[in-house]
């Protein structure tokens, strides 16, 4: 994985959003990743945003289109659009507010109800600088994502710890079909680099790249 690149020069986009409940720290987690910034004073999102940054994987250059919208219920007319053409998902909750957590069931509920069934999605407990203030353990975020086929990991946007490795993960995992794909399918056109700003379909072949609680810290 390489760090930034021109924002033009690359041979894959992919779509992926930002979902869970208002303040779990989405916007934090997607300044820390595409600007390395992070904001104390940081608000709460007012609608829809989206950052981008490229990685490099296998040689090719990945560019992420990330989506951060408001956690709360009034912007849910947004909801279509905002998932339209995902084919990655970050769920996000607050390792130290349990309702976050009880939550992402409904947040999964409602990506699954408008992508893709077989979507890559990250389950993500962020705010894990804040030890002494844990409510939910580590377990519990993993047994979560092994019982829904999650990749998972703890994060802090705040320190950096393992965003780098989450949205590169997610990435990866998505390029990995995508490739696979067309080998599988013998096509020499399904292997050529898409045009410029085509956004990659990952169909069903997600499903057998699945993996059940990747990473936990």
């Amino acid at each position: 994985m390489s760090g930034y690149r021109a924002d033009d020069d690359y041979d894959y986009l992919f779509k992926v959003v930002l979902i869970g409940d208002s303040g779990v720290g989405k916007s934090n987690l997607l300044s820390r990743f595409t600007r390395n910034e992070f904001s104390l004073e940081s608000k709460s999102t007012i609608g829809v945003e989206f950052a981008t940054r490229s990685l490099t994987v296998d040689s090719k250059v990945i560019k992420a289109q990330i989506w951060d919208t408001a956690g709360q219920e009034r912007y849910r007319a947004i909801t279509s659009a905002y998932y339209r053409g995902a084919v990655g998902a970050l769920l996000v909750y607050d390792v130290t507010r349990y309702p976050t957590f009880e939550n992402v069931e409904r947040w999964l509920k409602e990506l699954r109800d408008h992508t893709d069934p077989n979507i890559v999605v990250m389950l993500i407990g962020n705010k894990s600088d804040l030890r002494h203030l844990v409510a939910v353990q580590t377990d519990d975020g993993k047994s979560f994502a092994e019982k829904e086929s999650l990749y998972f990991m703890e994060t802090s946007a705040l320190d950096a710890t393992n965003v780098e490795n989450a949205f590169a993960e997610v990435l990866t995992q998505i390029y990995r079909i995508v490739s696979k794909k067309a080998m599988d399918t013998g096509d020499e056109t399904a292997s050529t680099v898409p045009s410029k700003g085509e956004k990659i379909d990952v169909g069903k072949e997600v499903s057998a790249m699945k993996s059940v609680g990747c990473c936990s810290s």
